[in-house]
């Protein structure tokens, strides 16, 4: 069952607020104020432009309300919802100047999201019989984090970490300022609470081996093609998490996948994820 809850209003509220007053500047909607009379009503729906999986409905509609409570939204296919192209996915009615006023924002978001749900749904359907799961990481838009990322449990997929306090991460990087593989383990030791999973990247299988004879939560299989990796999870042997990442797009992954590896991390999908096409068409008696 894919996880299509979303997060608190709490959460992207904020979000959406800047993403209006951005859009709106310091003199509001002149388009509409001046070629639109103050009475008039609208009716109109959001159609789907090409096949995809919606994601972000909840975050657009909250758009439309912020902008007038007046807008009254009907939901006709929810987030998670497969639809082709020519589908009514809601239906947004209210004061015409208002609705012209949070389209763009409302739009922006929902075929962003659509389009990472869409792809990464397409990632999970390739994992999914060699047992893996997909995952997204951290590379995403700046502030959009949390709506990205749940436009990947949309999709099928799963979240890495949400942010540095997430857990422990030891990349290349935290290695070589470290001095090496065997002073970061060391410095791991008594410094973590019994909550917090430990996961290590590795870019060969020498490091591998060294990782191994202190097992920590998780290991990185950094920039391996499919028939290394498949030597590495020989070598881990199911003794901790395997986990493939560096360059993979969605159609690599089955083949990935194949090697055995538990999860495939694809900043792809929050970084490359072409958008939705989708659009508010006005509805006339």
């Amino acid at each position: 069952m894919i996880d299509v809850t979303p997060p608190p209003y709490l959460i992207y509220e904020g979000l959406l607020k800047t993403a209006l007053a951005e859009d709106l500047g310091l003199a509001g909607d002149l388009t509409s104020e001046v070629t639109v009379p103050a009475t008039a009503r609208a009716r109109t729906q959001i159609n789907v432009r090409q096949d995809g999986r919606i994601a972000g409905l909840p975050m657009a509609l909250d758009t439309f309300r912020l902008v007038s409570p007046e807008i009254k939204v009907e939901v006709r296919h929810g987030d998670g919802s497969d639809v082709a192209a020519g589908t009514v996915v809601a239906v947004v009615e209210g004061p015409a100047r208002a609705v012209l006023t949070g389209e763009r924002v409302a739009l922006n978001i929902l075929q962003r999201l659509s389009g990472i749900a869409t792809v990464t749904r397409m990632a999970a359907a390739a994992a999914a019989p060699h047992g893996a799961r997909v995952a997204c990481t951290r590379k995403t838009t700046p502030g959009l984090r949390a709506i990205e990322k749940y436009a990947v449990r949309v999709g099928g997929g799963v979240n890495h970490r949400f942010g540095l306090d997430d857990g422990i991460l030891v990349k290349d990087n935290h290695i070589a300022a470290a001095g090496g593989l065997d002073a970061v383990l060391d410095r791991l030791k008594g410094h973590v609470g019994h909550m917090v999973k430990v996961q290590v990247e590795v870019d060969s299988l020498e490091q591998l081996a060294v990782l191994l004879k202190r097992p920590v939560d998780a290991v990185l299989l950094d920039n391996m093609g499919p028939a290394k990796l498949r030597e590495a999870v020989a070598m881990v042997a199911g003794r901790m998490i395997t986990e493939a990442s560096g360059g993979i797009r969605p159609e690599m992954v089955a083949d990935y996948a194949a090697s055995g590896v538990d999860i495939l991390s694809l900043g792809w999908l929050t970084h490359s994820a072409p958008s939705l096409d989708l659009g508010l068409d006005f509805q006339f008696d």
